[in-house]
C-alpha cells in the first residue's frame, strides 16, 4: 500500500505525459503498481484490512476487565501475578501494555454543560482552613460558601465549629446578603445534611427539613464521588484559597471574614470566564427571582428531649436545671445555643437559663419551689394528709366491740391450774 504523496507523484507524471513503464522507473516501482493507482488513485486512502491476531492474553480479558470494575486500583503487576496460576504463559509487557489501554478508556467520562436559571438553585459547600499560630499550633477554621447558579455571585464566611447550628446560622445570613432565597441548593454528602437512602429516597437531616421548610427550598444531593456535579462552588474554593488566603497574615476571625467580604466585592466587578459577564450586573438581573425572606429566622438552635425527674430537675451536660413542678414526669424539649438554654412544653417557653461552666451545678428558679410549697394539691398527696399514712396499722377492729358474737365462761384460776397439772 503507497501512501496519498506516492499516488499525486504518479498522477502528476502522467499528466505530464509519460507512460506507464516511465513512471515506474523514475519512481522505482513496478508498471502493475503505477497502473493500479492510475485505475483507481483513491485506493490508498481506504482502510488497509485489519489482521487480527490472537494473544496469549485474548482467554484472560474476561478476568482482567472483572479486576478493574472492581477496584481500578489494580496494578499490572498484582494481575500479573494472578493470572499466572491461571495457566497465563505471556509476558508481564503485554499484561502491563494492556492494563494501561483499560485504564486509560474508563477515565474518558463526557460532562454535560449545566446552567441554571435565575434564581433557580445555589450550591453550598465547607472547606478546611489552618491557621500557624506564633508558637508552632495549628488551629483549623472552616470556610461556609454558598454561590448563587446563574450569576456566580458568592456569599463566604470563615466559622470555627462545623457544626448544625453554625451551618444553619451561615444559611441565613447568606440569604439576607443575597436578598433573598434561591428554589433549591444542592450539597454533598456532609453529615449536617445528607443521611442516607430509605425505599430509595434520600433522607435528609431532619432539622434541616424544617429549615428549608421554613425558608421554603428544595434539598438537593449531589451524587457519591461526583465533585464536578457541584463545580460552580468547588471552583470558588481554590479561587478564595489561591487569591485571598494565600499569604494572608490572619489576626483574629472577625478581621478575616471582614477582609474577606472586602476582597469578594472587588472581584465582583470582574467579567466571569464562563458567563463572560460582570458578576455584579448579573447578580442584580437575578435578585428579582429569588423568593422574599420569611418575616421570623429559624431557630438554629439544638433541640433535646429531657424527662422531668422527681426532684422538679433536668440533666444537661453534667448540671441539672429546674422547672415547674407541674412538669414532674413529663418530656420537655431544651433549645440550646450559645451556652444559653430555653425550656419548652407542649410548644409554651418555660424558662432561660445560662448553662454554668464545669458540672455539678444546681441551677434554678427560685419561684418554681416556692410553687410547689404552696401547692396543697400536691403536699396532700406527698405527705397523706387527711388519710393513713404508708407503713402504719389500720385500725380495722374495733377495741370495744368484738367482731364476732360469742359467749364467754368466767373460770376460776384454780381451774387453769388443775388442768396444768400444778398447784397454787
Amino acid at each position: 500500500m503507497k501512501r496519498m504523496g506516492d499516488v499525486m507523484d504518479i498522477v502528476a507524471l502522467k499528466r505530464q505525459g509519460l507512460s506507464e513503464r516511465q513512471i515506474a522507473k523514475r519512481l522505482g516501482m513496478s508498471r502493475k503498481t503505477v497502473h493500479k493507482y492510475l485505475e483507481d488513485p483513491e485506493i490508498c486512502e481506504r482502510e488497509r484490512r485489519v489482521v487480527v491476531r490472537e494473544s496469549k492474553l485474548d482467554p484472560y480479558m474476561g478476568n482482567i476487565k472483572v479486576w478493574l470494575d472492581e477496584d481500578p486500583g489494580y496494578k499490572a503487576t498484582w494481575i500479573y501475578e494472578h493470572l499466572k496460576p491461571l495457566g497465563y504463559t505471556g509476558s508481564y509487557d503485554l499484561v502491563k501494555l494492556k492494563v494501561h489501554e483499560l485504564k486509560e478508556k474508563s477515565q474518558h467520562i463526557a460532562y454535560m454543560r449545566f446552567e441554571s436559571e435565575p434564581g433557580f438553585q445555589a450550591q453550598v459547600d465547607f472547606g478546611e482552613f489552618q491557621v500557624e499560630h506564633e508558637d508552632g499550633s495549628i488551629k483549623k477554621y472552616y470556610l461556609f460558601c454558598m454561590i448563587l447558579g446563574y450569576s456566580r455571585k458568592i456569599y463566604a464566611e470563615f466559622i470555627e465549629h462545623c457544626n448544625l447550628p453554625a451551618f444553619l446560622d451561615c444559611h441565613i445570613r447568606a440569604f439576607a446578603f443575597f436578598g433573598g432565597v434561591p428554589g433549591e441548593i444542592l450539597y454533598d454528602r456532609m453529615r449536617n445534611v445528607y443521611i442516607g437512602k430509605l425505599a430509595g429516597k434520600t433522607r435528609f437531616n431532619t432539622t434541616l427539613e424544617g429549615f428549608a421548610i421554613h425558608y421554603g427550598f428544595n434539598l438537593r444531593v449531589a451524587p457519591a464521588y461526583a465533585a464536578w456535579v457541584k463545580g460552580k462552588v468547588e471552583r470558588p474554593y481554590s479561587f478564595i484559597r489561591e487569591g485571598f488566603w494565600r499569604g494572608y497574615g490572619f489576626t483574629c476571625l472577625e478581621t478575616a471574614d471582614r477582609d474577606l467580604r472586602e476582597w469578594l466585592a472587588i472581584k465582583d466587578e470582574r467579567v466571569h470566564g464562563t458567563t463572560h459577564e460582570v458578576v455584579r450586573v448579573r447578580s442584580e438581573r437575578e435578585q428579582p427571582y429569588l423568593k422574599s425572606l420569611p418575616t421570623r429566622p429559624f431557630d438554629t438552635s439544638y433541640r433535646i428531649y429531657r424527662k422531668v425527674h422527681k426532684d422538679c430537675t433536668v440533666r444537661f451536660e453534667g448540671n441539672s436545671f429546674v422547672v415547674p413542678h407541674t412538669l414532674v414526669g413529663k418530656e420537655i424539649v431544651l433549645r440550646v445555643k450559645d451556652k444559653i438554654m430555653r425550656v419548652f412544653a407542649d410548644n409554651r417557653h418555660i424558662v432561660t437559663y445560662e448553662i454554668p461552666a464545669g458540672r455539678g451545678h444546681l441551677v434554678q428558679d427560685k419561684s418554681f419551689y416556692e410553687a410547689l410549697r404552696k401547692d396543697p394539691a400536691m403536699n396532700a398527696r406527698k405527705y397523706h394528709h387527711g388519710r393513713p399514712a404508708k407503713g402504719r396499722a389500720k385500725l380495722t377492729i374495733s377495741p370495744l366491740k368484738p367482731r364476732y358474737d360469742m359467749d364467754v365462761e368466767i373460770r376460776p384460776v384454780s381451774a387453769y391450774a388443775h388442768a396444768a397439772g400444778c398447784t397454787i
